[in-house]
């Protein structure tokens, strides 16, 4: 059962429709991307799920329940512009908005105890936000949008500012979060954080969503016959016209095919030729290719 679902969701800004009818489900435990290009409607749909603005037609549901005129309290929401106080100290500040949250004074001092040493901010805590690095900023906006356990995070660019060890730290965060059974709805810029770490993903452009499914499942849709040999041997000269040589770089040659040759026509012919082959496979398009080729076709359509 899908946890979230946009049923047709539309809306307008003066003459500017800025989502126009966008549909897609998100399953429980699930981490899900929410991609686009800058103006897409990606930011709109973001705050017609958390019922910050409303939809002027069209149905948000989260667990079966429609939640158009509420505040769903089962989301937790780090946007991509921060919105901590710069003068309070970052404990006071993350025990006020835990017990906004709905969390007594005693469950939010343990939680948060918990996340600090978890997150290695020890150090920080006692600091004013307005003293805190950008990173550390993260990391206690991070906090602060989890500490009530959400049952939906929705996280906007939440690697922005941060080393590549914090960030490998809220990357972990986030995993063992979705083993718990937190669905995480992940929006970013960065295509192949969406590799690396999302199982399904919906692409908007233009207020639409034009694309939406698994993530290996999308790249394999859009396979091009690509394949790759890598060998501990100097290379032959050519190779047969119907492989079609791509590209070479040392002991690493790129083939595509023609429709009448299959994978294993390339493997036999490289170990008939008594070549040492240290990989061979099929090469997918990345996400950012496909994003890249979706959103022109769409903008010429």
């Amino acid at each position: 059962m899908s946890i979230l679902t946009l049923d047709h969701v539309c809306k307008t800004y003066q003459s500017q429709k800025a989502v126009d009818d966008v549909s897609f489900s998100v399953p429980r435990a699930c981490i899900y991307g929410m991609l686009g290009p800058n103006g897409a409607g990606k930011t709109t749909t973001i705050r017609m799920i958390t019922g910050i603005t409303h939809p002027d037609s069209g149905d948000v549901f989260i667990n079966g329940n429609r939640t158009n005129d509420t505040i769903p309290q089962e989301i937790g929401y780090m946007p991509e512009e921060r919105g901590l106080y710069k003068k309070m100290p970052v404990w006071d500040h993350l025990m006020y908005l835990a017990q906004l949250k709905g969390l007594d004074e005693s469950t939010a001092r343990k939680e948060l105890k918990e996340w600090i040493e978890r997150l290695e901010m020890k150090s920080w805590y006692t600091k004013k936000v307005e003293e805190l690095s950008k990173g550390m900023t993260q990391k206690a906006q991070f906090i602060a949008t989890v500490i009530h356990k959400p049952e939906i995070l929705i996280l906007d660019e939440p690697f922005s500012g941060l080393d590549p060890i914090s960030t490998n730290m809220i990357k972990d965060e986030i995993t063992r979060l979705k083993n718990e059974g937190t669905t995480i709805i992940f929006s970013t810029h960065r295509m192949e954080q969406v590799e690396e770490i999302c199982e399904r993903m919906v692409l908007i452009n233009k207020g639409r969503n034009v694309l939406d499914g698994n993530v290996e499942e999308i790249r394999k849709a859009h396979r091009q016959h690509l394949f790759e040999l890598v060998t501990e041997d100097e290379l032959p000269r050519s190779f047969p016209s119907q492989f079609n040589e791509v590209s070479r770089n040392g002991r690493k040659v790129q083939f595509k095919p023609d429709t009448t040759t299959h994978a294993s026509d390339l493997l036999k012919y490289f170990l008939d030729q008594n070549l040492h082959v240290n990989s061979f496979q099929e090469i997918f398009p990345s996400i950012n290719d496909i994003f890249i080729q979706t959103v022109e076709n769409s903008n010429r359509s």
